[in-house]
């Protein structure tokens, strides 16, 4: 299946006194974000939340053209410098067909989201080129803390990421490759497949984690993607977390590892205990910046900016 590319288009640099919007594309929020959106505006930013953010439709956060109305209120809103995500959960890929994809590309800002968010991340810079960011929703902040949002705030503020050396990283298999990154959540990214809102796989390196999966499911996500051709067509691997209760041992989480050797070729390095995913931590990575995975020194090294430079 051949999908469309396109040049990275990169968002405006995230900086104090920026105003934020805050989006609920997926499940109903299921706490009080008031806290979340303190810790946003007590690290220098502005906010901006709908009155109707607690909306609720069954495991939805409101019918399918509210949510969308959401974003796209947000995206043409030229004082909105970033939209980030209150939660995730279920709901983003009956977006998907009716988002206004042009829009964005004429208003390029900073999405920032994970879990199902994994599907508006990889579509929108798939159909658009720009760049987004698989990065904790106002929910994890909450839980995480200071020092999460710290982490978090100090990549969307940057035009170039510096060289991430992860301590803990797992080689699985060594090598270098090059290649922009795609993925997040593999039960989302799964769902995409065989849909005109898959993302482009030729040499991508490929992100992934999960949560609530026992290990034969993410088996059986992984022998999809090897059988759907897409693990023939990557650069490189790259797992997260893998949380779930039935996943209680070290031997249970190389199950997995061992399954992703499996399914991909000797020319394809796989590292693993990288820090992305439902867990503490969950550092944010830009989607559809080109880096160089760099299994010799231990990093990932960033080949281009994901953010615009100057004001």
């Amino acid at each position: 299946m051949t999908v469309a590319t396109h040049k990275p288009l990169l968002p405006a640099r995230l900086r104090k006194g920026d105003l934020v919007g805050i989006a609920a594309p997926s499940g109903p929020i299921n706490a009080d974000i008031a806290a979340g959106i303190r810790m946003l505006q007590d690290a220098g930013l502005k906010t901006i939340v709908s009155q109707d953010i607690n909306r609720r439709q069954d495991y939805l956060a409101g019918c399918d053209s509210r949510r969308i109305e959401e974003l796209h209120e947000l995206f043409s809103n030229p004082q909105v410098k970033a939209i980030w995500a209150a939660r995730g959960g279920f709901g983003c890929a009956r977006l998907l067909a009716n988002i206004d994809y042009q829009l964005i590309k004429q208003n390029p800002k900073i999405l920032i989201g994970f879990s199902d968010l994994t599907l508006l991340l990889n579509t929108i810079q798939s159909k658009t080129g720009v760049v987004t960011f698989h990065g904790p929703v106002l929910s994890t902040i909450m839980r995480d803390g200071p020092t999460a949002l710290k982490n978090c705030l100090t990549t969307l503020s940057q035009p170039r990421l510096a060289d991430a050396k992860i301590k803990g990283l797992e080689i699985l298999r060594p090598g270098q490759a090059t290649g922009s990154l795609v993925g997040g959540n593999l039960t989302s990214l799964v769902s995409l497949l065989a849909t005109p809102y898959e993302p482009g796989w030729q040499e991508a390196l490929l992100l992934l984690e999960d949560v609530n999966e026992p290990s034969y499911k993410i088996d059986r996500m992984l022998t999809q993607l090897k059988l759907a051709g897409r693990l023939d067509q990557i650069g490189g691997v790259i797992l997260g977390d893998f949380l779930d209760n039935t996943l209680n041992s070290l031997g249970d989480i190389e199950l997995i590892w061992q399954r992703v050797l499996e399914l991909t070729t000797d020319k394809v390095p796989v590292w693993a205990n990288f820090p992305v995913g439902h867990g503490p931590k969950n550092l944010t990575w830009p989607i559809g910046s080109r880096v160089l995975m760099d299994s010799y020194s231990g990093c990932l090294k960033f080949q281009e900016d994901c953010l615009m430079r100057g004001t």
